[in-house]
Parts: C-alpha cells; structure tokens; sequence
C-alpha cells in the first residue's frame, strides 16, 4: 500500500509572496518531490503571514490535529520546503517532530534531508538552531531599519492614529515610504473633543454626546471613556509621535531614551495640548485599591444591567450624598447605548440582603435546594466518575509532558529559555486546573449523610445572617459573592442567580466555619 503525504506551506510576510518562496512554488517544488517518491499527497495545509517561532498558526494546528486525533494518523509523512518553514524555534521545532513521531509520521524537507538515525536526528536539530538563530538575527536587524526609518520621520506601517492616515512619500528602489497626514473628518472630531474638554466637559459626557450624535470611532466601535482619555493624552496631535515606545512582546514602556520622535502635522497647538494635560491632571480622581475586591458597594461585580449585561457600578450625586448603581455602558458611552435607569445603592443593597436572609437563608428552603442538588448528583453519578476518569488521563498526559521538558532539559536537548518557561508554565497551569477540576467533581459526588440534619441548616443559616449583617463591610461583600453569582437588575423586576453547589460547600464547613478567608466556590444556583 502505497505511503500518504501531507504538505506544508508557508509565509511570514506578503513580501515572500513574490519571491521564491512564494506558496504556489512551495507547492510545486513540494508536489514535484512527493510523486518522484511515490507518496501520494493527501492534504495541503498553509499559514499566509505568520511567523514561525510559534505555533500560532491555524495551518498548522490542524495539520498537528489530523496526526494526533482518532486511531491513527491521516497520513505517512509531512513534507515541508524547509525545516524553518515548519519552526524557526528549537525547542518548538523537537517538540512537534517528537509528537509527529510517536503517531509514526515523519517530517521531511526536501531540501534539507537528514536520515532517521542519531547521526540524522543531530543534524536536523542543527539545522533548527540555525534557524532560530537566524530568525533572531533578521528581527534585530528588521527592528533596526525600523528605527531607522522613523528617524527620517517615515510611518512604520502600524494603523495611524485617528485623525491621520499614511500616504507615499517617496519610493526608494521597491519600498514605498509612507508619512502621515491629517484626516479632515476625524481631525475635526478630535479637535472638537479637545474644544468640549476646554470648555469642562466631563470625558464621559463627551463620548456619550459624540454617541447620542451618531459618531463612532473606527469599525462603528462607539467612543467609550477610554477612547475619549487616549485622545486628550495622545502627543501625537500637537506634531510629536515616539516609536519604539513598547518591548513588542511584554507591551512594557522602555527607557525614555529608547524612545523615536517623529514629526506630525499639528492637528492641536503644543499650548493648547499642554493646557489639557493639565486640566486632566488636576481633575483626575484618588486612586482608590481595586472596586470590585476591596471597594464599599456589596453588588459591583455581581449586579449586570439587564437591559445590555453591562455592569453596575457605583455612581454619586450632590457630592457624594447620593450613591446609585449605574449601567457602565450608561456611564461610559450614554444613553444611546443603554438607557436604563440608576438604582439607588442602599435600595438594591438591602433588598438583596432581605431576599438572602428570608428565601435562601432558611432552614426549609435550604434543605429543598440541596434535596435538589443530591437528587441530581445521584442521577449524574456515572456522568461525574466518566469525567474524573477522564481528567485523570489528561492529567497523567500532563504530568508526562512536564518530565519531559525537564528530562529534555538535563539532556540538553533543550535549554532553559524563554520558550522552555512558557511551555512549563503553560502545563503546570493546566494540571493545577485539573487537580481544581478534579475535586470539585469529588466534592459534588461525595455529600455528608448529615448535611441535611435541621441542626446543620439552623447553624450555617444562623451564622451567614450574622456575617451578611456584620460591620465590616468587605468581609459582607466576600460573602455574598459566594452565595450569588449575579444579580440582573432591569426596571420592573431584580432577578438573584448562585450556585447549589457552592451552599453544599459551604454547609460541609459551616460546624468548624473559617472567618478570616473566603473559601473557594463554583457558581449557579438560584432564581428569584
């Protein structure tokens, strides 16, 4: 029986496209070299404009999910122009050619060829050191030319900032160079954002009345708070651009020094642009630690507006007299995306609290609730062992792998780098969620005989109004985000949703209860 082939194509730029290695001539060369073989070529796969020193890529992962997947693989052979089309990063590179293997497919390029003995194996992995290094020497040097060209006041390629667009400045050989200038119509947008600031309005009334009007940013995204701010902050406007401001991978500031300015037309004066810095600065609220943990309002969260799922978040007026949950869609972008109305916060706040003291709270209905949840876990049961058998699998599968890594390490097939950390972190990740998956399946199969007992459910409920009512207002805030999962507030109606799960958790802990930490939970429970 004859032997099945798969090809592999691929380019990291529109530019190769015109070269020689151009897919329809990989294809050519690749097709050309299986039927002198006599393999018989089954599937194409190709990835257009990506790179190859990660497996990000569509092409490939479903070539990789045709080997791995079912009894056996699609086909004999993946054959590829050259190793560096299939990975420019060694550990990747032995990483996959290691999986092909263990399905029996090899990888072939047609114009590398190695054999498939030690001897063979050493020189392929030479081969993908070199292109690694390779493909970290052009990227220094692509980094470089780019800086240099933002030197001589060229645009980079990256979309221009709103209120300009690039066009030909001059051509050098094939490359065009590129400059920016201003888009009249969101030129005036901007200056008209800049105008209102001026004139103290609010960032938020600005976006919502750019909305109301019926403008919208690029795409049709409606202008929201954060666009409004990265307007009124961009230095681009009063003629200073920086390139080179951001490590590309960690999106982290570099060095003011690193920093490249370019020249822009001025679509805002310097004095004026300085002027707004200021009134932002001065009108830029305390910096508070994080709402939704440590913040005063129960619900923030939790509370989703039930008009657009937006979430609520804490409003005031009249100097901090009033205190509302507003719709954050509401806020950020008006009423021309949400209208709904605010809802005052010690109103919704205390209704909450009541419906969880006297509907959920109670002896009888936590005892039907969770008669409930048994009923359903014994019905689930196989389902629940089924799952836990095969979480066990996936987690032996893990546990390999990362001996592997580490195996590979020692032997040093591979080395400690930035790829070997990340693949690391990426499986170690993955067997904690499965350990956390793992007994939480346990924990809804294995339910006490005396969960039920009324004395119990006196207890836990007796001690959760007492925490709900308590003083300290960030301990209130924990618990009721164990207990509701999300509260949907529209005009007529507020609906409280939660887990039954997590009331059997918390129950099993209610005889030795844990007041300094908020046990960990699951969610969906209860429909008021």
């Amino acid at each position: 029986m004859g032997k099945k082939a798969a090809i592999y194509l691929r380019v990291s730029t529109a530019r190769q496209a015109e070269k020689d290695l151009s897919i329809p001539d990989q294809r050519r060369q690749l097709l050309e070299y299986c039927e002198r073989e006599g393999w018989e070529v089954v599937a194409e796969y190709s990835d257009r404009g990506l790179s190859a020193t990660d497996d990000n890529r569509p092409g490939l992962q479903e070539m990789i999910a045709a080997v791995t997947e079912g009894n056996t693989s699609q086909f004999d052979y993946i054959v590829v122009h050259s190793f560096s089309r299939f990975f420019r990063d060694m550990y990747q590179f032995e990483f996959y050619v290691r999986k092909l293997e263990k399905r029996g497919v090899s990888l072939v390029s047609i114009t590398q060829q190695t054999g498939d003995d030690p001897a063979g194996n050493m020189v392929r992995q030479i081969f993908s050191v070199f292109d690694e290094y390779q493909s970290r020497e052009n990227a220094k040097h692509v980094v470089r030319a780019m800086k240099e060209n933002a030197r001589q006041g060229f645009w980079n390629g990256a979309v221009p900032p709103y209120g300009y667009r690039t066009v030909a400045a001059e051509t050098r050989g094939s490359t065009v160079k590129k400059r920016l200038e201003i888009e009249p119509q969101e030129a005036e947008i901007v200056r008209d954002i800049f105008q209102r600031y001026l004139r103290k309005d609010g960032v938020r009334t600005i976006a919502s009345d750019l909305n109301t009007k019926g403008l919208r940013y690029r795409k049709g995204r409606p202008f929201s708070v954060s666009l409004v701010h990265q307007i009124l902050t961009r230095t681009t406007y009063m003629g200073k651009h920086f390139f080179n401001r951001r490590n590309a991978k960690t999106k982290k500031l570099k060095d003011r020094s690193e920093w490249i300015e370019i020249e822009t037309p001025v679509i805002i004066e310097p004095e004026r642009f300085e002027k707004i810095q200021k009134l932002l600065e001065a009108r830029r609220p305390t910096n508070t630690a994080p709402r939704i943990v440590n913040g005063p309002t129960l619900l923030t969260g939790v509370a989703k507006c039930a008009r657009c799922g937006g979430g609520m978040t804490l409003r005031t007026g009249k100097g901090g007299k009033y205190r509302y949950y507003a719709c954050n869609k509401r806020v950020t972008e008006g009423k021309s995306v949400c209208d709904a109305p605010n809802v005052p916060m010690d109103f919704l706040d205390t209704l909450v609290v009541d419906q969880l003291e006297t509907r959920l709270l109670n002896p009888d209905r936590l005892k039907l609730l969770l008669q409930q949840l048994g009923e359903r876990a014994e019905r689930q049961i196989s389902d629940t062992r089924s799952r836990e058998k095969e979480i066990n699998v996936e987690l032996r599968k893990v546990e390999e792998a990362i001996d592997r890594l580490y195996t590979n390490l020692a032997e040093g097939v591979i080395t400690d780098s930035g790829h070997f950390r990340t693949s690391l972190s990426r499986y170690e990740q993955r067997h904690e969620e499965l350990l956390r998956l793992k007994a939480l399946l346990s924990r809804k199969r294995d339910i006490p005989a005396n969960l039920l007992s009324n004395r119990n459910l006196e207890n836990f409920a007796s001690a959760y109004r007492e925490l709900l009512n308590g003083n300290d207002s960030k301990l209130r805030k924990e618990y009721i985000r164990l207990l509701v999962d999300r509260v949907e507030v529209d005009e007529e109606e507020i609906r409280i949703s939660g887990s039954k799960a997590m009331l059997a958790h918390s129950l099993m802990k209610a005889n030795n209860p844990d007041r300094g930490k908020v046990p960990s939970f699951v969610r969906e429970w209860w429909a008021m």
